[in-house]
């Protein structure tokens, strides 16, 4: 028996890559305002923290958001399975009991956020211990993430795992490899919480002043994993100069922090326009380190269209979309009416 082959590119490799660099992109934006805000309401300085009117929506809007980062995330991880089956795959299988874990850890965080959200109680009740639980998960998420996809980008590393231990409970022995770099994603997140922290709670200006110094300190801090994640790559960093990644990273620096002077003057849409371009450029970066890594050899793949699943998936996307915007909008509608 033949079996099938699947080494083929089923869209051009261009549209695989924009779409797997955008879906991403939104899928980091939803993410770092649910772990970003339930960092900042959990432990920042908030006055009479849960009869604050921020901390409440940020209470309400969890429960939709984390559908939002669920839903978002999973064509970028499609689209990477798709151009890496092989190397994705076998990081996967390595670390299996944990990357199962990961439809758990989401499902537990998504209970406790609803549990939270729908909490009656004037006091801060089971809301931080709810939240705190939540927050738990997504950190396990992270950090199976980052473990699993920087093994993927060392094919020989995996294979000396796998064939030392094939328990499925193996997480990226290379701690130096991604622990930076889960600190710089954390840190980023915890920025763009900070950045949402101060546009919900524009009108309060206590709530306003603690966005605003979480988003320029986490920004700060970031910026500094990141250089110490940069720094760690040894040869792929040389490598990584010697593509627009590099470019894509100074622009992505320069309009993070360029963000901040229209967020300081409160001119939202300036700023978050900015950051989103930032947190594009990241991407972009991100994704030109690891053709780097891994070697671009995929130009030498043969393409054969499936034009009918990427116009299904482009329908649900933009239906995805909409659906979103159309709950935002009518939280944003519902909360002018109470006020």
């Amino acid at each position: 028996m033949q079996l099938p082959d699947y080494d083929f590119l089923p869209a051009p490799l261009w549209l695989i890559t924009i779409l797997h660099l955008v879906t991403l992109t939104l899928h980091f934006l939803a993410m770092n305002f649910m772990l970003g805000g339930v960092l900042i309401v959990l432990f920042g300085r908030f006055e009479d923290r849960w009869s604050n009117p921020t901390v409440k929506k940020f209470v309400v809007l969890f429960p939709s958001i984390m559908a939002a980062t669920v839903t978002f995330g999973v064509a970028p991880l499609l689209f990477l399975q798709v151009v890496y089956p092989k190397q994705v795959y076998a990081a996967s299988i390595t670390s299996a009991w944990f990357w199962l874990g990961i439809s758990g850890a989401a499902i537990w965080s998504y209970y406790f956020f609803y549990g939270s959200s729908f909490s009656k109680t004037e006091g801060p009740g089971r809301r931080p211990l709810y939240l705190l639980l939540a927050m738990l998960g997504l950190v396990y998420i992270s950090v199976v993430y980052s473990s699993v996809f920087s093994m993927a980008e060392n094919p020989e590393l995996i294979a000396n795992l796998y064939a030392a231990n094939q328990s499925g409970l193996v997480l990226n022995t290379d701690v130096g490899s991604w622990i930076f770099r889960w600190a710089h994603m954390v840190l980023g997140a915890l920025t763009v919480g900070g950045f949402f922290i101060g546009l919900l709670g524009k009108d309060d200006e206590a709530s306003f002043a603690i966005g605003r110094k979480v988003f320029l300190y986490g920004m700060i801090a970031a910026s500094l994993f990141g250089l110490f994640w940069l720094f760690t790559l040894g040869q792929a960093m040389v490598g990584l100069m010697r593509t627009a990644g590099i470019w894509y990273l100074t622009i992505g620096i320069l309009l993070a922090f360029g963000s901040l002077h229209f967020f300081f003057k409160k001119q939202f849409l300036g700023a978050g326009l900015m950051l989103f371009v930032s947190v594009l450029g990241m991407v972009a970066t991100r994704h030109e380190l690891r053709l780097v890594q891994l070697g671009d050899k995929l130009a030498n793949l043969p393409v054969r269209p499936q034009w009918d699943v990427f116009g299904l998936f482009l329908i649900c996307f933009l239906a995805a979309i909409g659906v979103i915007a159309w709950m935002l909008k009518m939280f944003i509608e519902g909360e002018k009416a109470a006020a």
